[in-house]
């Protein structure tokens, strides 16, 4: 629900809407074109690699053919989330037939812990690809953060040390590698949530992010094709305003709506139950 309705439209859009009009080939050619479909089917569903090029499109960008070249991420994403279900039900499973594990939060966040030592050791000493082990640690740490939300303090003091601490490790590359990976998710929800103001204003209108991501590169493109030689701030500023009017339809059509689908299954609330997070 919260990556794949907005992302068939977006690449529903991409096709058919923005694609269709720049490209240099007939609309037969586009519309009857292999690659066409393959761009449309394997983007849509992830499950067998990705496609970043149609018929024609951008042939004239500096970065030639590329629609949207920030979907490399969610196929990423995709697994994390999948590993994460699996695990979950596996607790659940273990649970309710065992009573072996007590505490489903201490077993995520020794996997949290390991993913991360594993990245680590993964830099130093390379044992697998490096983007999967980099991924696979950020978005472990996160959902421990989040099992443990109720026992973080998020300390103006503790987040001004770490980020003291991540500058001065920059005259190091492996030492910054290394504060890097610990102190980033923490620096990262202490700006989410301690932050007041008009940032938090901005972010009860709604969660603009998912469509600011999938919406930019290919609303760049488009504006490099259409106004070739455009200056760094007019790109900023063209693509900025359009990617956000994109990012605040998309939120408020589509993934608000299907965000509320989420939790009304009854498969979900017999896993929610199954699992017991934090009663033990």
């Amino acid at each position: 629900m919260r990556i794949y309705p907005a992302l068939i439209v977006a690449i529903l859009f991409c096709v058919f809407v923005v694609d269709l009009g720049s490209t240099t080939v007939t609309t037969r050619e586009y519309l009857t074109s292999a690659q066409t479909f393959k761009f449309l089917l394997k983007n849509s569903m992830f499950f067998f690699g990705l496609e970043y090029d149609l018929p024609g499109v951008f042939a004239s960008n500096l970065w030639k053919r590329a629609v949207n070249g920030s979907l490399w991420t969610l196929p990423y994403e995709v697994k994390m989330y999948a590993i994460l279900v699996c695990i979950l039900y596996a607790i659940g499973y273990i649970q309710t037939r065992f009573s072996i594990i007590r505490s489903p939060k201490l077993l995520l966040l020794l996997i949290a812990s390991s993913a991360l030592a594993a990245n680590i050791t993964n830099h130093f000493a390379p044992f697998a690809p490096i983007q999967f082990v980099h991924l696979f640690s950020m978005f472990f740490i996160g959902a421990a953060y989040f099992a443990w939300r109720d026992r973080i303090r998020l300390s103006s003091g503790i987040a001004l040390i770490a980020f003291t601490i991540l500058l001065a490790s920059a005259l190091n590359a492996d030492v910054f590698f290394v504060i890097y990976g610990i102190s980033l998710p923490y620096l990262t929800l202490f700006a989410a949530y301690v932050s007041t103001g008009t940032v938090r204003g901005f972010n009860s209108a709604g969660d603009y992010s998912y469509g600011m991501y999938i919406y930019a590169f290919p609303v760049q493109q488009s504006i490099a094709a259409i106004v070739p030689g455009i200056s760094v701030a007019g790109m900023i500023a063209a693509a900025f305003t359009t990617t956000f009017i994109f990012a605040v339809l998309s939120w408020h059509l589509i993934e608000k709506r299907c965000l509320k689908l989420k939790g009304s299954s009854d498969t979900m609330a017999r896993l929610t139950r199954s699992l017991r997070f934090g009663t033990r």
